[in-house]
């Protein structure tokens, strides 16, 4: 073999290795890649320093009265995601969340996971909860969260099919696992930016304590709050691969 074979064949096995290490070094570092999943929106861009506070509510009646009173001390107003077993069992409870101006988003009928059901009960999960939110408080939604956040292609296409934007979220307090209210505080302060969704419970234990602090730090620092339906872009925008929604 020539020297000039061997050079071109030692160069083809260079650049293969360098694509190769590149490849598990953005694996390994989590780095979003461009997969083309489908995905929902987490956050929005915005130059704007809006936020939305939302509750998953799934089970009892537990905090939701104190947290209400909470944001009428603030003058905001949340979007609240109910599952339709809840709505059976608290149907005042989401006329009084109604009363005070919040949004009702749908949360699914039984909290399933859904990539485990067929599009045909994903569509049933959907539409019962619905059916129950208009029964409540006369009015529909257009606003779906997965139950535990758990959602694949299909979940999202179906969702999306359906009249829905399918809301996730950016900055987590993890409030259901009650660590303790400077721990959810500080979760909640080191994630937050321009446009986030933020993810809260209505029976977290230190949920009442927590929310006061948060929002008025916040509101010193410039931010607004707004629903997520008031977030969100309704047409001409893209998911980006971090679930960022963006305004074309």
């Amino acid at each position: 073999m020539n020297k000039k074979v061997l050079r071109k064949l030692t160069g083809a096995m260079c650049l293969l290795l360098i694509s190769m290490a590149a490849s598990i070094f953005f694996k390994s570092k989590g780095v979003f890649l461009d997969t083309g999943r489908k995905l929902p929106i987490y956050s929005v861009q915005t130059e704007e320093k809006n936020i939305a506070i939302t509750f998953d509510v799934n089970w009892g009646n537990s905090n939701t009265k104190k947290i209400l009173d909470v944001l009428d001390k603030y003058n905001i107003k949340a979007t609240f995601f109910l599952i339709g077993n809840w709505i059976d069992d608290f149907p005042e409870e989401v006329e009084e969340i109604c009363k005070r101006g919040h949004e009702i988003g749908n949360h699914s009928n039984s909290h399933p996971d859904m990539t485990r059901i067929s599009t045909e009960d994903m569509i049933k999960e959907i539409s019962i909860a619905d059916a129950k939110i208009m029964k409540v408080t006369g009015e529909s939604t257009k606003l779906f969260r997965c139950p535990s956040g758990a959602y694949n292609d299909l979940v999202v296409e179906t969702v999306n099919s359906n009249g829905y934007h399918c809301i996730q979220w950016d900055v987590d307090s993890i409030d259901w696992k009650a660590q303790g209210a400077d721990n959810e505080y500080n979760r909640v302060m080191r994630k937050v930016q321009p446009g986030s969704i933020l993810l809260f419970h209505n029976d977290g234990k230190y949920t009442p304590e927590t929310l006061p602090r948060i929002i008025e730090d916040l509101k010193a620092k410039g931010y607004s709050f707004v629903k997520v339906g008031d977030l969100i872009y309704k047409e001409n925008y893209y998911i980006n691969n971090q679930g960022k929604q963006i305004k074309k």
